[in-house]
């Protein structure tokens, strides 16, 4: 659970801290007092959408701070995911948490320590936090949603059957994709085609070999220079070890050598060290006659054979002509040729290949078919238990009479839509399936179902949310749950019946609730109060827990905006009776 957020900065929240409990947590307080940015600053806690114009002038920045206590399955993967990163959790296993916004828009995010993305953040808010407020409602209003509600309600099997189908149908749009794109670009196709064929050809007839340029390089300087390079290795060769061309009286390196090591060792007996010298002219002697064998091969090798010239000529003038059409290097026109090899593959458009292709596409349209054929089938099983179990919270939140039905309809295609046959008909696809799924009320007996957009006044949208929501909290979920303003338009025994549901979610969640109903409010096992202080030069707000008598005469303002009135708070204190009665019941 959440244990403790820290805002600073934020709206007209100069600096506060809110201490949390793991059960009902209700934040309450005059219009324009900053609940809001409470739930504000919980978004950009977990990685929401930071806004500069937010940011206070003084100090010039935002800072929001929170401190996660989990434990379980989730907890551990939580803790493992931050470890991973490079963040530590505390001595007493919380997590810290930390956002930063500048007044130039400027964000920066730490988890456990230590520096990290905003997307982390995104990330574990996914795990941990679920907000609802009247945007969501207005976002469950839209049919992709309302979809998207009943697959979470299907539990992860029917998830998996989700991901099989959208792999299915991205394979099959891609080859329906190419098809078309070859059948409808045929005559642009062939003459690129032919283009890289004659390139091909082109470099086929030279026959490029990796690196050839290079060493034809070295081999024309050699054959080029072949003279000066034998006169130089001849006179090395003389100098080293003598030889047929080299004068009686002139000693060579060899000889020398032999003369310094004789010298040595003949005094080596006098001094030692003298016969250590002597082993290192050896090997220096050693030295000079394995260079000296070596030149005399090399000067067999050398080779001024001008036909050989003249073919290395020929062929570098063909390498040339090759690098001048298609890359700098010899390596490259190599590299071209083979991506010209596999895109001749993609712009291939003969008969064989186009009916290999549509082979394929009927293929992967009867899987996509038999997948949105199981998807729907799926849909349709938990489309009655969603109704059900929604309907049954409705009557527990003052609408006894209403129901909620879930259609799942299909669409038959237009024109330029993907069309698949399921079961027999041919339907219109998408990556979701070929379903649409509509949530339908049913007001009172009798009345038709209309869909929520035009069946539902606000405070019954704002009951059906709630109602969704306490089905979901029963599948799991994350462990803790906002809703900032849900009661909105609601009174009466309706605001007592949601206050009731959302005390029986934080049974098993940590719950946050803002709210300007008394009847929420009074459910609630923590109750904090965003107080607006207007004393000085600027406005600020603050959040404190109140408690005992506090906590009446705050009710007793929401109730008649009368906190000190003596009926207000016995009224007050009758409500929390009532409310702490419920709560143990």
């Amino acid at each position: 659970m959440l244990e403790e957020l820290r805002i600073t900065g934020l709206g007209v929240i100069d600096d506060t801290t809110l201490r949390l409990t793991s059960g009902m947590n209700v934040i309450t307080g005059e219009t324009g007092a900053g609940k809001t940015m409470v739930v504000t600053g919980l978004g950009l806690l977990f990685g929401g959408r930071a806004d500069a114009g937010r940011v206070r002038a003084d100090p010039g920045r935002a800072v929001v701070e929170g401190r996660l206590k989990l434990r379980g399955t989730l907890g551990d993967a939580v803790r493992t995911r931050i470890t991973d990163a490079g963040g530590e959790a505390d001595d007493d296993g919380s997590i810290l948490l930390s956002r930063t916004v500048t007044a130039e828009g400027r964000s920066r995010a730490h988890v456990g320590g230590r520096s990290m993305p905003v997307s982390t953040l995104s990330e574990l808010g996914e795990q941990i936090l679920a907000v609802h407020g009247q945007s969501d409602q207005l976002r469950l209003l839209r049919p992709s949603e309302q979809r998207s509600a009943l697959d979470r309600f299907a539990g992860p099997e029917h998830e998996k059957l989700i991901d099989t189908y959208r792999e299915a149908f991205g394979r099959w749009r891609a080859v329906v994709d190419d098809l078309a794109d070859r059948k409808r670009n045929a005559r642009q196709r062939s003459q690129e085609a032919d283009l890289l064929k004659l390139g091909l050809d082109e470099i086929t007839r030279v026959d490029p070999q990796p690196g050839e340029d290079d060493e034809l390089r070295n081999e024309v300087q050699r054959l080029e220079h072949a003279e000066g390079l034998r006169v130089a290795a001849a006179l090395a060769a003389q100098a080293l070890a003598g030889g047929v061309e080299a004068a009686d009286d002139t000693p060579d390196a060899t000889q020398l050598l032999g003369l310094a090591r004789r010298t040595l060792e003949g005094q080596a007996a006098v001094d030692s060290s003298l016969g250590d010298l002597a082993a290192r002219i050896e090997e220096a002697a050693t030295l000079a006659g394995d260079v000296a064998s070596e030149l005399s091969g090399y000067l067999s090798s050398l080779d001024a054979d001008p036909a050989r010239l003249e073919a290395i000529y020929e062929r570098r003038a063909a390498l040339r002509a090759l690098t001048r059409k298609y890359a700098d290097d010899v390596d490259g026109v190599i590299a071209w040729a083979e991506n010209a090899r596999t895109k001749l593959s993609e712009l291939d458009t003969s008969d064989e290949l186009l009916e290999e292709l549509d082979r394929e596409r009927q293929r992967l349209e009867a899987a996509v078919g038999e997948l949105a054929g199981r998807l729907t089938a799926a849909r349709r099983e938990a489309a009655g238990r969603f109704s059900e179990a929604v309907s049954v919270e409705l009557a527990g939140l003052a609408m006894p009479h209403s129901r909620v039905e879930v259609a799942v309809l299909t669409r038959s295609p237009s024109r330029d839509e993907p069309a698949v046959t399921v079961d027999g008909e041919t339907l219109a696809a998408g990556a979701d399936g070929a379903d649409e799924v509509e949530l339908r009320l049913h007001a009172h007996p009798g009345a038709p179902a209309l869909p929520l957009q035009k069946g539902a006044s606000g405070g019954e949208l704002s009951r059906v949310m709630l109602a969704i929501e306490v089905v979901f909290a029963g599948a799991g979920g994350p462990p803790t749950l906002v809703f900032d303003e849900v009661d909105s338009g609601v009174g009466g025994t309706a605001a007592v019946e949601i206050g009731r549901r959302l005390a029986r979610l934080a049974r098993t969640h940590q719950v946050l609730v803002v709210t300007h109903l008394p009847q929420v409010a009074a459910f609630a096992d923590r109750h904090l109060v965003v107080a607006k202080d207007t004393g000085g030069a600027i406005t600020t707000s603050g959040v404190r827990i109140v408690e005992e008598t506090e906590r009446a005469r705050e009710l007793s303002r929401m109730l008649a905006g009368l906190p000190d009135s003596d009926l207000g708070i016995a009224h007050a204190e009758e409500l929390l009776s009532v409310a702490a009665r419920e709560k143990r019941a």
